[in-house]
This record gives structure tokens, C-alpha cells and sequence, in this order.
């Protein structure tokens, strides 16, 4: 028989108790690893590795700020400490355009030229409203120099491919790029450092671009089928309860995740696919799949 569920161990009663805060991305202001449910060490659990799960973070559409040390990050315009727009090139480098009077941007021009160390933080929350929104954090520290020469076209190009809609380079944009000297990742599959060499050979995720809209899609329109999953827990689906639903909370090419909620609690459960998806073609066939298996179980 078809069982693609694999609960999480120990999520049930250790974490999610009463208190659990549902506000959105202002409301949970803890890290990541309290209160969030999380995988333990098993053999037959696909998971992307650190790396992977970090380019795919960077190259998401999860907010992001740059700290510079000596540069007060608290600027007094709002929305100057964080890039507008990023990508990332083919040997590893981050193109970032930010603001030309921003405080990375007069950084960089009062450097000279000179190493300017910074560090990019990036914050990824759940689409969707659950507890414990904060699914992941993230920091890739390296070297801010300005993009100039016959660079420029190309992260200009760049940057256009992956934000067709702007903003565009221009008198009030400066575009730099982020040369990765060490990166971490704290999310729900857990903690790990990235070395600069092991995020320029790493692919994203292939549906890091369409996760959120996917996400809300399911929650929105097909809920009903979301808390059917629960029959494919086993000894778990008596924890489900269909009292306070069921939300997806994170997709990747290797499954879905979904928090279920009983008696106040919360837990979270993967639903890992018969083979890793390439394409959106493929993840409709694959969570078609899920959702036949939970209703013929």
C-alpha cells in the first residue's frame, strides 16, 4: 500500500502547546528551532542538503536585509537595509539591487574599492497562516563590492530574467554583488553551515518560485483534501482529529509538509513523492497521487 506520510517525530506534545502564535510574520519572534516542529535523524527521509536548502532560501522571494558592521542598519528611511531585488550568478556571486542612497550603497562608494565585509539575512515565512509562521532563517556573510564594467550587462540581464516585472537599474538603483564567504541555515529540516564553494555548485529548489502561490492554492481550494491526508499517518491519525484543520506549510521537489492541528496542538507531517519533481507539471501528478492514495486508504 501507497504510504507517503511520515510524521515527525516528538512534534506532537513537545512543541505547539497553548500560546501559539498565528499573527504572520510580525507575530513570531523566536527562532526557529523553539516551538517549531522538527524532523529527527531517520535513514529513509529524503532531504535536501544544507546547501541546496540555502540557495534555494536566497533565491526565493523571502525578505531579506543587509547588515554592514559600522553602518547603522536602523536607517531612517524605511525598506534601505533590504535589497529589492537579487539573484544569483553562475559562480555563486549575489547580485543585489538596492536603493542608490542607501546605507549598503554609500557604503560601498566610501570603501573605495576596499573589502567591505556584510552579511545578508534573509527570514522565510510560511505563506500561509499557521503557528509558528518563522519556517527558516538564514545568513550568507561575504565580501560588497559595486557591479561595474561589462559585469554590469550581464547581472543587469540577470536580474531582469528573474524579476521580469523591475525594478529596473537606473540614476536611483545600485547594483552590487555579495561574494559568499561563508553561509548557515536554521530551518525545518534543521541547522547547518554552507562553505562559499558548496552554494556556487548548488541548484535551487525548482519549485522555489512557485511555492507560495501553490501553497496558498492548496490551503485555499483544496483544504478538505489537505486534512484527508491525515488517514496516510498510520498509529498517528488518531492524533489528527478534523477539529482544527490541516495547512501545507513548506513544498519542494521531494514532498509536502503539512501542520496539523488537534486538541491546541500542532505537529507537523511529510509527504514525501514516489520520485523527486522537476517541474509544476510534474508536482500536480505527484500531489494527485497523495490526495488518490489518503481517499482509496
Amino acid at each position: 500500500m501507497f504510504r507517503p506520510g511520515s510524521p515527525l517525530p516528538g512534534a506532537g506534545s513537545a512543541h505547539g502547546t497553548g500560546g501559539e502564535d498565528d499573527r504572520g510574520a510580525g507575530g513570531n519572534t523566536e527562532g526557529t528551532g523553539r516551538g517549531q516542529p522538527r524532523p529527527e535523524e531517520e535513514s529513509d527521509v529524503r532531504r535536501p542538503e544544507a546547501a541546496e536548502r540555502l540557495r534555494t532560501l536566497v533565491e526565493s522571494n523571502a525578505s531579506a536585509a543587509l547588515v554592514i558592521p559600522g553602518v547603522d542598519r536602523h536607517d531612517p528611511t524605511p525598506g534601505q537595509g533590504a535589497p529589492e531585488a537579487r539573484a544569483v550568478t553562475s559562480g555563486g556571486d549575489v547580485a543585489l539591487l538596492v536603493p542608490a542612497d542607501s546605507p549598503a550603497a554609500r557604503a560601498t562608494v566610501h570603501a573605495r574599492g576596499d573589502d567591505l565585509t556584510a552579511v545578508m539575512e534573509i527570514t522565510d515565512v510560511a505563506p500561509v497562516a499557521v503557528p509558528h509562521r518563522i519556517r527558516g532563517r538564514a545568513r550568507l556573510a561575504g565580501w560588497l563590492t559595486p557591479v561595474t564594467g561589462r559585469d554590469r550587462a550581464a547581472c543587469v540581464e540577470l536580474l531582469a530574467e528573474r524579476h521580469p516585472s523591475g525594478p529596473f537599474p537606473g540614476p536611483a538603483w545600485t547594483l552590487l554583488r555579495l561574494e559568499p564567504a561563508e553561509g548557515w541555515i536554521d530551518d525545518l529540516w534543521g541547522e547547518g553551515s554552507v562553505e562559499p564553494e558548496e552554494f556556487a555548485a548548488a541548484s535551487p529548489d525548482p519549485l522555489v518560485r512557485h511555492e507560495a502561490e501553490l501553497l496558498q492554492h492548496l490551503a485555499a481550494a483544496h483544504g478538505d483534501l489537505v486534512r484527508g491526508l491525515c488517514s496516510l499517518l498510520g498509529e498517528r491519525e488518531r492524533a489528527c482529529g478534523f477539529r482544527e484543520g490541516a495547512v501545507p506549510v513548506a513544498l519542494d521537489r521531494f514532498g509536502l509538509r503539512v501542520r496539523f492541528r488537534a486538541d491546541g496542538r500542532s505537529f507537523d507531517a511529510r509527504f514525501d513523492f514516489p520520485r523527486p519533481v522537476r517541474d509544476v507539471a510534474g508536482l500536480r501528478r505527484a500531489i494527485h497521487a497523495l490526495f488518490e492514495a489518503a481517499s482509496t486508504d
